[in-house]
């Protein structure tokens, strides 16, 4: 039975990453480059038995090409039926000679994307810590007042998105930013912020999360974030607000096959 991949379209691949979704039930970071034009060349991943004409179409695998990722085609999807996984590593071989990436980026809460990572790739290193919610906390505001960010303050946002954006001011001064993204797979929102340097080590920033946390609930929507794994502080102000390691995005260089 031998493996093959051949190019699919973002669309046709639909109903696969459903199945993908449901199966991770997490914050999928890498979500939104289906959706880029230009930024992913997509392929079915195929099974072809001895006695069979038509290869079998088992799972799909996803490449980023643009954006960030522009001359450094990357695999960053990988998707195969539970009943084809004992050929997920033909498979996957399968994906890397016919998309010639040479680097894996994957989320390591994504079991079988982190075994082929491992297994398929030199100098793994870490690019973001990734959260998700579990505790729900009641830190004080420290007189601080939370409000919606204006057109000025987020000249970059549309006005249906601008809601999920905020400010947390001190004293009639800006202390903080802060707002939640749904670049990813909904429900999940991205929570995100910053404190001004003269309000920072105030617990201004775990309130903030926290109260951005409970904007996000109460939108319907499930909290997420992630950090710099060397930004110390904002990995200990998430914690403080109540959420908790999951994973991490992995990155490594796609090994070079070794002579016999």
């Amino acid at each position: 039975m031998s493996a093959s991949a051949i190019p699919a379209t973002p669309d046709d691949l639909l109903p696969w990453r459903d199945r993908y979704r449901l199966e991770m039930r997490c914050q999928i970071v890498h979500d939104s480059i289906h959706r880029r034009p230009g930024w992913t060349n997509e392929y079915w991943l195929r099974l072809n038995e001895a006695d069979t004409q038509t290869p079998t179409v088992v799972g799909y695998g996803s490449v980023a090409v643009g954006g960030p990722w522009s001359g450094t085609p990357t695999a960053y999807e990988f998707y195969v039926a539970l009943e084809y996984r004992s050929r997920v590593f033909d498979l996957f071989q399968a994906l890397l000679d016919a998309s010639g990436a040479g680097v894996i980026e994957v989320q390591s809460n994504d079991p079988l994307a982190s075994v082929m990572l491992h297994a398929f790739a030199d100098d793994v290193t870490t690019q973001s810590i990734l959260f998700h919610d579990t505790l729900t906390t009641t830190h004080p505001s420290g007189g601080a007042t939370l409000r919606h960010a204006t057109a000025d303050e987020a000249p970059d946002v549309s006005d249906d998105n601008r809601r999920w954006h905020h400010v947390l001011v001190v004293d009639g001064e800006t202390a903080a930013t802060g707002g939640i993204l749904f670049h990813y797979n909904r429900p999940y929102g991205d929570i995100f912020m910053e404190v001004a340097e003269p309000f920072r080590r105030r617990g201004l920033g775990t309130y903030l999360v926290q109260e951005l946390k409970r904007v996000c609930c109460e939108g319907g929507f499930v909290p997420a974030a992630r950090c710099n794994p060397q930004n110390v502080a904002s990995r200990r102000t998430l914690q403080k607000a109540g959420f908790v390691p999951c994973g991490h995005i992995l990155h490594g260089s796609v090994r070079q096959l070794r002579s016999a």
